[in-house]
């Protein structure tokens, strides 16, 4: 690696300067360049005090690189950020330039300091490093020079005004309810695509579950008020960037978790004016908008994979070397040098964990098709940390869900979560932290005390309570462990988290099986109406699954395109639009009712938002849990069991004194509007659930 610096360059140029003015002085006085140094030292000091202050005022006119425009001779193929911002309050840009040969031009910048110029391994890299502070916004010529010939080539780079300060953006938070969306599987819009020209084949087929079915970002706008009327208050799409892999014998990645360009939205979906057009309008609606991000991975076909920029750009990257990495149908072959990950992410955390098993989680590859960044080094974390940036600048994102967290190297997160935490300090980002266990969640967030280590992540997944419930609705609620037992015994964990308000739940994502596709027996609907009113009134950052509002289900047994199914009335052609009360079967309908009356009550909610959090164990098969917010409580109630049980109100008498929670024992049920006298007991239904507000 070869690193110019600013200072180098200008030693460099002084040296120059000062010999030439000498030679100059000295020709025009009729001496020799060797009487200058038979002058006095006061002499010789005066003279290179002005060699400097010329030199000076040479430094702050027009470099001569820029008096002429260029022939064009240098190719600069492509520079990363497609542009920038001024006012950030890191003033330092990386640029990543693209283009043959270019790793040995000399760069020459009018109008900022060049702090590094970095030449890595690959020829057709160069990495220059900018000061952009107190520059203004505008046009910033950058020229790359081809050293000993007069080839040139003058880029002339855009430097924009931010919308707001980072202070300004307001991240998701608990009083939020994201809904998760794939775009492919959503709707589409009415100008799609049959097939967008420049990428790689690939094939659009509702009736196969793992090729694209042809969703888009136009489709989704065109709901924006159907979220309105369901009463969540975030989107989170699953990712929108390019993805231009070739479909592979029936599959493809119609998911989005394997980008090959990070600044261009997958022509599939849009356009990223289209992107910034439909935050734009979901935030006129009162809707938030989370971007999906992977820095684990990249997908096989970024140009990064076929032209490594520094030979430890990637992880475990010496089997790409020597093959043709693809079969003679196009799939991805590995080598025997080829490492997949043990997808065991806990030997992060693990104090006795050995380094094989370290390096595995953290170098494995997750698939071989998706090439496993190397956090490590520092030129691409730069490049991650200002893509981040550069959306939420742009796209006026607000916030990031950040996929196989624990995955890549945990300084590197670190060291990007810090970057944004200053940047955006109300900001918020969530990242995907797959252990069922609350203590290893726990270390995952910021400023936690259990391991000596900062992630500087805000927000986590909690996926003990997806897996506790999973098991809890096919098992009836006993004394002891089983049923909402294991709900209990998760919550009671929170004294772990350094913040619970900033743990987000879920029943079901895309990435399991939907919860109806699992519930067993008798009583499906009434276990997904007891696993949503937890959700959406215990103390976390609530996420549901597209379609659980109409009774989507399915399973990952086959392919995980069956828990991703088209959201019927998406599509052209489709025989059924559940986005409409009228084209909703009855049961999808009352389904619908049911969780939208109970969103709509939760926006701005202080008691859910704020409230503290009483729990009581699971008794004769009932479990409890209320949120209390000055004389504010609601109660949540389940009926763990097939079998109709009471609720012995006597048992709950603090939450019903009078004096201290309430105007009266008369409760109304939120979804329903029932009302209930909690001066008796009350007789639940099996799998029965009530959301319980006194009056």
């Amino acid at each position: 690696m070869q690193v110019q610096t600013f200072a180098q360059t200008l030693t460099s140029f002084s040296l120059l300067f000062i010999g030439s003015l000498f030679f100059c002085l000295n020709f025009a006085a009729g001496k020799t360049i060797l009487n200058i140094f038979t002058l006095s030292m006061k002499t010789k000091t005066l003279f290179a005090l002005a060699c400097s202050l010329l030199m000076l005022a040479a430094c702050n006119s027009r470099p001569a690189a820029f008096r002429s425009e260029g022939n064009g001779a240098v190719e600069v193929s492509r520079i990363d950020p497609t542009d920038w911002y001024v006012g950030l309050g890191d003033p330092s840009l990386q640029l990543m330039v693209y283009g043959p040969g270019i790793r040995d031009a000399e760069v020459y910048v009018d109008g900022a300091e060049v702090d590094s110029v970095v030449r890595l391994d690959s020829p057709n890299y160069l990495f220059v490093y900018l000061n952009l502070k107190g520059v203004s916004a505008g046009e910033l010529p950058i020229a790359f020079c081809r050293p000993g010939t007069n080839d040139k080539t003058i880029v002339r780079y855009r430097l924009k005004e931010r919308e707001k300060a980072g202070s300004e953006r307001e991240g998701f938070t608990n009083a939020d309810v994201l809904y998760l969306l794939m775009p492919d599987r959503f709707a589409q819009g009415p100008d799609h695509p049959a097939q967008v020209e420049g990428l790689n084949h690939y094939v659009e087929d509702r009736a196969q579950p793992s090729l694209r079915h042809g969703g888009d970002l136009e489709g989704v706008r065109r709901h924006l008020d159907y979220f309105n009327e369901l009463g969540v208050t975030a989107l989170w799409f699953t990712p929108i960037l390019e993805n231009d892999s070739p479909d592979d014998h029936g599959a493809s990645t119609y998911h989005g978790y394997a980008t090959t360009d990070y600044y261009r939205v997958d022509p599939r979906f849009g356009t990223n004016e289209q992107y910034r057009q439909l935050i734009d309008e979901a935030h006129s609606k009162g809707l938030k908008v989370v971007m999906d991000m992977i820095f684990n991975h990249c997908g096989f076909d970024h140009p990064w994979v076929s032209d490594l920029p520094a030979k430890d750009w990637l992880n475990i990257s010496e089997w790409l070397s020597g093959h043709d990495r693809r079969d003679e149908s196009g799939a991805v072959y590995p080598t025997e040098k080829f490492r997949q990950t043990s997808y065991k992410i806990t030997p992060v955390f693990d104090p006795y964990a050995s380094e094989t098993d370290l390096s595995e989680t953290v170098d494995g590859w997750f698939v071989a098709t998706m090439p496993d960044l190397n956090h490590r080094n520092p030129h691409l974390m730069t490049y991650l940390i200002q893509n981040s940036i550069w959306w939420i600048e742009t796209a006026g994102i607000d916030g990031i869900r950040m996929d196989t967290y624990p995955y890549a190297d945990k300084d590197g997160m670190a060291r990007w979560m810090q970057r944004l935490n200053e940047e955006y300090p109300n900001f918020n980002v969530v990242g995907e932290t797959w252990v069922t266990e609350p203590a290893y969640t726990a270390a995952w967030q910021k400023d936690s005390p259990l391991i000596g280590y900062n992630s500087n992540l805000k927000t986590v997944m909690d996926f003990s309570f997806f897996d506790r419930l999973a098991k809890a609705k096919n098992e009836q609620t006993d004394a002891w462990w089983d049923g909402y037992n294991r709900i209990y015994g998760s919550l009671l964990y929170d004294f772990l988290y350094e913040d619970p308000s900033h743990v987000m739940a879920f029943v079901d994502n895309h990435d399991t099986d939907r919860f109806l596709g699992t519930a067993q027996g008798p009583y499906k609907v009434e276990k997904l109406k007891q696993a949503l009113a937890l959700l959406l009134t215990l103390p976390r950052i609530p996420q549901i699954y597209y379609g659980t509002e109409i009774l989507m289900d399915g399973t990952k047994e086959v392919t995980d395109g069956y828990v991703r199914c088209d959201f019927p009335g998406g599509f052209p052609g489709d025989s059924q639009d559940a986005f409409t009360a009228a084209g909703r079967t009855p049961e999808q309908q009352e389904m619908f009712k049911w969780l939208s009356q109970l969103l709509h009550w939760r926006q701005g909610n202080e008691t859910i938002i704020r409230g503290y959090t009483t729990q009581f164990i699971p008794w004769k098969g009932v479990y409890v849990v209320a949120r209390r917010w000055h004389r504010n409580t609601v109660i949540t109630i389940v009926n763990g069991t097939d079998q109709p049980a009471t609720l012995e109100v006597a048992r709950f008498a603090e939450l019903l004194d009078v004096e201290q929670t309430a105007t009266s024992t008369q409760a109304v049920d939120v979804p329903t509007g029932r009302t209930f006298d909690l001066s008796a007991d009350v007789s639940l239904a099996p799998r029965e659930a009530l959301v319980l507000e006194l009056q």
